[in-house]
């Protein structure tokens, strides 16, 4: 009995070491090596986290600032800026883009296909204004932006050919499992139709990001269940103080949506 137990130790412990030999290479493959750049829009600079700064409103708090905390690249530069659109990124953006960036990440496509505008105008009109309005951004989303996003694309390319990009997509934005969302909120209408729009992006982005090579990023799983509306949200609605936080993710929303998605993507 003695001898089984002191070869089942010995094998115990060989599985062990094989393990731990196994393991070595993923623990010592960090990113203490990687210079890492975020560019973008709001989603990117991390707006409506706490401690926006800037004229881009640039947060520590957004799942840029986060992933860099917890990962220690050897640089982390935050190129995104509040209402950028594709052009701003190829302008003003990839031109400070290092030619040596070995990872980037982006959030862009929602100020061109009028986001902002969108859902405001939904949050003060009827119904049928608000459908009327996501159905003209819809013509842009199938026309105009694909190309936007093909030139962009090709930018970062042209500038980091080397860097690993991971595009990431938007939210769904509303909770849509309840008709009621409070006093100050949307119909199920309006949030129905909100959803399907941002859907639309969605697919535009992942399908261009595709064709560049890029690894696209869903964030509607992360996301689900907690839209606004919902009982525990990632997104702040409506805000009056400060007013750019609404319609975008909380604290919570870049760390419990964003972040994971860019850590499953990588």
């Amino acid at each position: 009995m003695g001898r089984r137990l002191s070869r089942l130790g010995c094998l115990a412990t060989f599985v062990s070491l094989l393990t731990l030999t196994i393991a070595a290479p993923a623990a010592a493959a960090g990113y203490d090596s990687t210079d890492y750049v975020a560019l973008g829009d709001s989603y990117s600079s991390g707006v409506g986290a706490p401690g926006q700064s800037g004229l881009c409103l640039r947060s520590s708090q957004g799942y840029p600032g986060r992933w860099a905390a917890a990962n220690k690249p050897k640089s982390f530069t935050n190129l995104a800026c509040s209402g950028a659109e594709t052009g701003d990124v190829r302008n003003l953006q990839i031109p400070f883009l290092s030619s040596s960036a070995e990872l980037i990440t982006i959030t862009i496509g929602g100020n061109d296909a009028g986001f902002a505008s969108t859902v405001i105008g939904c949050q003060v009109g009827t119904d049928a204004a608000c459908a009327a309005k996501v159905a003209s951004a819809r013509t842009d989303i199938e026309n105009s932006i694909p190309g936007k996003l093909d030139a962009t694309y090709a930018a970062i390319k042209r500038k980091a050919p080397n860097a690993e990009v991971v595009v990431l997509g938007y939210p769904q934005l509303f909770d849509t499992s309840s008709a009621s969302c409070g006093i100050a909120g949307m119909s199920l209408a309006k949030r129905r139709v909100l959803n399907e729009g941002a859907r639309l992006l969605n697919d535009v982005i992942e399908g261009r990001a595709g064709a560049a090579g890029f690894t696209y990023s869903d964030v509607e799983d992360e996301f689900a269940g907690h839209g606004i509306c919902a009982s525990s949200p990632y997104l702040n609605g409506l805000t009056v103080i400060p007013p750019q936080n609404s319609f975008h993710p909380n604290a919570t929303g870049y760390t419990r949506g964003y972040l994971p998605a860019l850590n499953s993507a990588l």
